[in-house]
């Protein structure tokens, strides 16, 4: 009811389903789907500080894992109601290119699963099938399936495929829908398996064509309008320091949607995915 009011406040009386929600894009709460809150952001941007860009570019809530972990119970004990805590393997000496060969990390990710209330597993990469700890990958989807979490990967078509073939019923969050896959990679993947989500980090130039939008992506966000959210992929302080411009340009892109798809992309697909009750009302709350 409070979603459906609110999209009849912001949706012009003579607009049409197929009309592009132009410049109400501005007004829509966001979830921002791609969040991390690094140990280098710690000091030059607080909590107190990441909540006021969010606030000040209308981000009602946010997806955030951390390297390490405690970036992210730092956020989500300072503002419980705006972020959603993920499970990052990264820590200590593990990273992005070795965390699946890391001792221990299987006991790490149940001991952290364990003392935080993580609703996802992940941002993790796997850059490719070949080399990879199969073992471990699939003690990742057992252990997101059995809490019913998503797991949030970063990378190429292949290792989505290989979790849905051991895991058809795991639910996926693709980190940049892949960062280089193009719509006719992404689009037979979405048909296929309908867990699969994406976060489009990253790819707000792809989309983003001239004055409007790329057709293929604007085809794909439409057909899978229940399955896309953004991202802004603070991995490093200058996406912090950027935050007002990347938040702007993936509003611009939204502009260029009808209303129902620009909806459900700027915070609904979050709210379902994460069953949480996401408006401009939480701005400047905690």
């Amino acid at each position: 009811m409070i979603r459906t009011l609110f999209a009849a406040l912001l949706l012009p009386a003579f607009a049409f389903a197929d009309e592009p929600i132009g410049d109400a894009a501005k007004d829509l709460p966001i979830f921002d789907a791609h969040i991390h809150y690094k140990e280098p952001a710690w000091g030059p941007y607080p909590p107190e500080t990441v909540i006021e860009l969010m606030d000040r570019n209308g981000v009602a809530m946010g997806l955030v894992s951390s390297t390490p972990d405690q970036g992210t119970i730092l956020l989500w004990e300072h503002a419980p109601n705006r972020i959603v805590p993920e499970l990052r393997p990264y820590h200590g000496t593990a990273g992005s290119s070795n965390w699946m060969a890391a001792y221990g990390m299987e006991q790490y990710l149940e001991q952290r699963l364990e003392l935080y209330p993580h609703e996802g597993l992940g941002e993790f990469h796997v850059r490719a099938m070949a080399g990879a700890n199969e073992d471990l990958l699939r003690k990742v989807a057992e252990m997101a399936m059995e809490r019913n979490i998503p797991i949030h990967i970063h990378s190429d078509d292949a290792p989505v495929r290989f979790f849905f073939e051991i895991a058809p019923e795991l639910t996926i969050i693709w980190a940049h829908v892949g960062m280089s896959s193009p719509p006719e990679v992404i689009g037979p993947l979405m048909d296929t398996h309908d867990r699969l989500f994406a976060d489009t980090s990253y790819r707000e130039s792809d989309i983003l064509e001239g004055d409007g939008l790329d057709p293929e992506w604007r085809d794909l966000l439409i057909r899978h309008a229940d399955r896309f959210m953004i991202g802004s992929d603070t991995w490093v302080n200058g996406q912090w320091d950027d935050y007002d411009g990347i938040i702007s340009m993936n509003r611009e892109w939204l502009s260029h949607l009808p209303f129902d798809v620009a909806v459900k992309i700027a915070y609904q697909n979050a709210e379902n995915l994460f069953d949480r009750r996401i408006g401009k009302d939480l701005i400047g709350t905690r």
